[in-house]
């Protein structure tokens, strides 16, 4: 319709787009559905610091934290909000504490406690007073993760006595000494969560590691009967069993050919990490994993496949 001059008219009752001065009402509805939509959008994403909520004050203690797997389950942990107590054993040329001072750091910067020692965990003596500071320094234990441990690799017919002792002595008897030391507080307390780094070479064994795979197997019977002794004390105990995880130590002195091989036997076709330790550590130390006891959880691309 046009008027006399020949231009379009606008016809009042012609409809128009809602305005807020129109129609506050729906303007008010579409916002009401922004909303929703957005909450329900963000509570369909993945919440790892909500899921983990129940470590927040939490207190741990994780041998061998300076480095590798250690120290990736201690900074796991903390950004949790764990309070972490971890030891080191310094073989006298400094390097190791450095590191330790290193790791320590970094822990602070994630606003927890922290409480770095050097400890021999062979010396039963040693491992009760580092419990000790432990919990005076910290307040409470509830978490222990073993991870403490060393390799030396040689074929059984060459392997000296003290080759084989020291390797023992370090993985299963300084996991029994930390257990044995933590025990009387978790059970106080009728709460707690022990997690033993085992191996993948613990249940199926290669060339040259009869100390290792010995220690490493011992480890995982040691988890089962401490699962069944603590239990009832509401302590869970769990093992985690590693394979070949880009550390250092396996870079630095494992041959290149060798983790080759590991490579093609690895399912996925790689090397882990020490985070992907860390990460089933820190579930098993959670409320996620309450009903899981004297289990052995891999952790090795699919090694143990083949």
């Amino acid at each position: 319709m046009t008027d006399s001059g020949g231009e379009p008219r606008a016809d009042a009752t012609a409809p128009g787009p809602p305005t807020a001065s129109t129609e506050p009402h729906l303007v008010d509805e579409v916002e009401i559905l922004e909303e929703l939509l957005a909450q329900v959008v963000e509570e369909s994403q993945p919440q790892p610091a909500r899921a983990y909520s129940d470590l927040r004050g939490r207190c741990a203690v994780v041998t061998g934290g300076a480095t590798g797997i250690g120290r990736a389950v201690a900074l796991a942990l903390a950004r949790n909000g764990v309070h972490i107590a971890f030891n080191y054993l310094d073989y006298g040329d400094g390097r190791v504490e450095e590191e330790a001072e290193r790791t320590a750091a970094e822990l602070r910067q994630l606003e927890v406690a922290v409480l770095c020692r050097s400890c021999d965990v062979r010396d039963a003596a040693a491992v009760d007073r580092f419990v000790q500071e432990a919990k005076e320094t910290l307040g409470q234990l509830h978490i222990l993760v073993n991870n403490a441990g060393i390799a030396r690799d040689r074929a059984l017919w060459r392997m000296t006595d003290e080759q084989w002792q020291e390797v023992l002595d370090t993985n299963l008897t300084g996991a029994f000494h930390l257990i044995r030391a933590v025990a009387p507080i978790l059970r106080a307390q009728q709460y707690g969560k022990i997690v033993n780094i085992s191996s993948v070479h613990g249940l199926k064994s290669e060339f040259g590691l009869a100390n290792y795979a010995a220690s490493k197997a011992g480890l995982i019977g040691l988890t089962r009967s401490a699962a069944i002794e603590l239990g009832p004390s509401n302590v869970n105990v769990n093992a985690v069993a590693p394979g070949y995880i880009r550390t250092t130590r396996l870079t630095d002195q494992v041959p290149a050919d060798v983790l080759d091989r590991a490579r093609e036997r690895s399912a996925l076709g790689r090397l882990g990490d020490p985070q992907d330790v860390a990460h089933v550590v820190v579930f098993l130390c959670s409320e996620l994993s309450r009903h899981v006891t004297g289990a052995v959880v891999p952790v090795d691309g699919g090694h143990l496949l083949h």
